[in-house]
């Protein structure tokens, strides 16, 4: 599939595939949407819900590009928390796709380059140490093959959009889903849409819509009470 490379509103790059006119993040500003979905309405808001919750254990549906896995490794450190951290991705970028991926500098001048290097370097289905505060466990294979039982605190859904992959978006990952999560826990996503929200709620979910990132009115957090 044909692969373009963008840069984004906040000055972050992203992959577009055009086949789809699907990016894997927002234009709207990547790391924008990846701060404010995932570490804002996610990390930060299960620390200030149970602030002694550690270590915490985080799903991440999509590891893409690994900008949300890069993210939570740096908040690990400044928060002071242990995070545990699983990606599961069934079809991973390439080594030209991470040429192009400039994250390391958006954040800090490039000074944290070698630690997303480490999180792609590292082999998949093998837990591994990238700090003193962040492991990762990156898993090759399809969101409905997952069986984990009661195992996370968070799940990160970034999956490709309801438009492109319809399928990801249902009752049946979302079942998936809920299963993973331990009493608690709770899943945030960027989307708001509506047979989303349905099928979150169907299988169990609590969910509220709330604020969304730089360029969405609204995005979704989903609870196992």
């Amino acid at each position: 599939m044909e692969r373009k490379y963008i840069t984004t509103a906040d000055g972050s790059s992203t992959i577009y595939l055009p086949d789809l006119d699907e990016t894997y993040h927002s234009r709207h500003g990547a790391i924008q949407e990846a701060l404010h979905v995932f570490i804002k309405e996610g990390l930060k808001y299960t620390l200030d819900q149970k602030p002694d919750l550690n270590p915490i254990s985080i799903l991440e549906i999509g590891f893409g590009t690994g900008l949300n896995a890069f993210l939570t490794c740096l908040q690990a450190k400044d928060l002071n928390c242990k995070i545990d951290y699983t990606g599961v991705e069934a079809y991973p970028v390439t080594a030209d796709d991470l040429l192009h991926i400039n994250y390391s500098k958006s954040i800090n001048e490039g000074a944290n380059e070698s630690v997303f290097n480490t999180l792609h370097k590292v082999a998949w289905e093998s837990k591994q140490d990238i700090s003193e505060y962040f492991s990762l466990l990156k898993q090759q294979k399809s969101f409905n093959d997952i069986t984990d039982n009661a195992l996370y605190d968070i799940i990160y859904f970034d999956a490709f959009g309801p438009r492109v992959q319809p399928d990801l978006w249902g009752e049946a990952v979302f079942k998936i889903m809920f299963n993973a999560l331990k009493p608690g826990g709770i899943l945030v996503t960027y989307s708001a849409q509506g047979n989303a929200r349905r099928a979150m709620q169907a299988v169990g979910f609590t969910v509220a819509r709330i604020p969304g990132p730089p360029g969405k009115r609204e995005m979704l957090r989903a609870s196992k009470i």
